[in-house]
């Protein structure tokens, strides 16, 4: 029984069915009132001169003072034919001189209000009017009244009660059966057609509740591909709307923490390498000082102090390239996107480069492209990026090779190339060249001054731009990278 109050279907329909006979019972209680007013309406029209008619007939025998016993015989032949009245006769102040009643009884106040009599008197057309019931002082009935001369001095009226009390307990026989027993039928078979119609259309309406709760409860057990078909555009049809929005969302955020959390394990991962081989070579060569302290020759010493003060700056710029490429991951960085001449930027770098390069016996040729628009970016992080790109050529480039840097514009672009002549990136290496610390084990073997970040620092900064960075291959003639920035206005 609680599991079925806990439905939604079973809420609706009981509030509905209680509605139902709330406005049901209002209906016959309604209706039978109308009813009743009605018939005092109809009863006091037909019966409009019926008091007057009375007066006429008493009057003749009344003319020398009252004297009931002269019209007693009159009034009982009277209520013989209509037994539902009772007849009063009142003064001009409304106390009651005589009275006809059937059955006889006890009168429970002595005068009435006149003012429903001159109501009658001087509106006789109008609405229904109810005077008080003498016999019944909490009630007014349907009344007929006329002026009634009783002789000098006195004045006074004959007011009759159109329901009397005999009338009323027929009425009270016919409604405990007749008419109530009527209405209880009409009212039974109104809620047994109305509710079962009720019941149908509501499971008919809530059936796509259910099949949504049903989707997704297979949802909430973890089955994030369940989707709520819309086939409306009513409130239920955009609720649907909104939960598959939101479970696209959450499935999109669950890949993205999968994803997360392989790039932090694979960080640790690799983190946790690169810097276990510096530092197990900073304390061998630290130990081997100690111990050979006093047989170690000054250019062994100075040697060794070398290799660890090497060790020591790569460390530094393994550590400065994660906080960098964690600041670009959280959105930390916000570009300051200026105009500048990407032309005069490409000769800056090459030439910060161009010693770096002699040594390993590389050219760099940077093109010197005249009539280029200015390009409009954060200089200080396209810098980065082209440093990371000829940085990263420079380690995959054998002695003798050539690095070119090549500007051209593409519609409102303007287009940006670094080329080597290495080895080439192998087709299984190509699609994670950007990932961090991902370094390809066989024709780019990692030299020792790489960190294995600058690539993927590159991409971060492109993605700050809107932009993004294509690595291919020249055919066997080595890598080319490719990233377009916007003209300036």
């Amino acid at each position: 029984m609680t599991n079925l109050f806990h439905s939604f279907y079973w809420k609706i329909s009981l509030v509905f069915l209680l509605l139902l006979i709330a406005l049901g019972a209002a209906q016959v209680l309604i209706t039978y009132n109308s009813s009743m007013q009605f018939v005092r309406q109809a009863d006091q029209k037909l019966n409009l001169d019926l008091a007057k008619n009375m007066a006429g007939e008493f009057e003749a025998e009344l003319e020398d003072g009252l004297d009931i016993s002269r019209i007693k015989s009159s009034i009982h032949d009277m209520m013989v034919v209509n037994p539902r009245i009772e007849i009063y006769i009142l003064d001009s102040s409304g106390k009651i001189l005589a009275y006809f009643i059937d059955p006889p009884g006890e009168v429970k106040q002595d005068s009435v209000s006149l003012g429903p009599v001159r109501d009658f008197l001087q509106h006789p057309q109008s609405d229904l009017i109810m005077g008080e019931d003498p016999r019944n002082p909490s009630l007014t009935k349907p009344i007929s009244v006329a002026p009634l001369d009783i002789g000098e001095p006195q004045n006074g009226y004959v007011y009759i009660i159109l329901g009397g009390e005999q009338y009323d307990s027929a009425l009270r026989m016919l409604e405990n059966s007749y008419y109530l027993q009527t209405s209880i039928k009409i009212f039974g078979v109104i809620l047994l057609v109305t509710g079962i119609a009720g019941l149908i259309i509501f499971a008919f309406l809530t059936r796509r509740l259910r099949k949504m709760t049903g989707i997704i409860s297979k949802f909430d057990q973890g089955d994030l591909d369940q989707r709520v078909p819309v086939n409306s555009d009513d409130e239920i049809g955009r609720l649907a709307k909104s939960f598959n929005s939101m479970a696209d969302t959450l499935q999109e955020n669950m890949k993205e923490l999968k994803k997360t959390d392989q790039l932090r394990r694979e960080l640790i991962a690799n983190v946790s390498h690169d810097l276990r081989s510096p530092l197990a070579s900073i304390q061998g060569y630290l130990e081997t000082i100690l111990l050979k302290e006093s047989t170690l020759s000054h250019e062994k010493r100075r040697k060794y102090l070398e290799i660890i003060l090497k060790n020591t700056f790569g460390l530094r710029q393994l550590v400065e390239e994660l906080f960098e490429l964690s600041k670009l991951d959280t959105k930390q960085v916000e570009p300051e996107v200026e105009p500048f001449s990407i032309s005069d930027l490409i000769q800056d770098v090459a030439l910060k480069f161009e010693q770096q390069a002699d040594d390993k016996g590389i050219q760099i040729v940077a093109e010197n492209a005249s009539g280029l628009p200015l390009v409009k970016g954060d200089i200080a992080l396209i810098e980065r990026v082209l440093s990371n790109l000829i940085e990263n050529s420079i380690q995959y480039s054998e002695e003798g090779g050539i690095i070119r840097l090549e500007l051209k514009q593409e519609g409102a672009a303007v287009q940006v190339q670094v080329k080597d002549t290495g080895a080439g990136i192998s087709e299984d290496d190509l699609p994670h060249i950007f990932d961090r610390f991902y370094r390809a084990e066989k024709s780019r073997s990692r030299s020792e001054e790489g960190t294995g970040l600058g690539l993927a620092i590159a991409k971060k900064i492109m993605e700050l731009h809107g932009k993004e960075i294509q690595a291919q291959n020249r055919n066997g003639q080595g890598a080319v990278f490719t990233f377009e920035l916007d003209r300036a206005n």
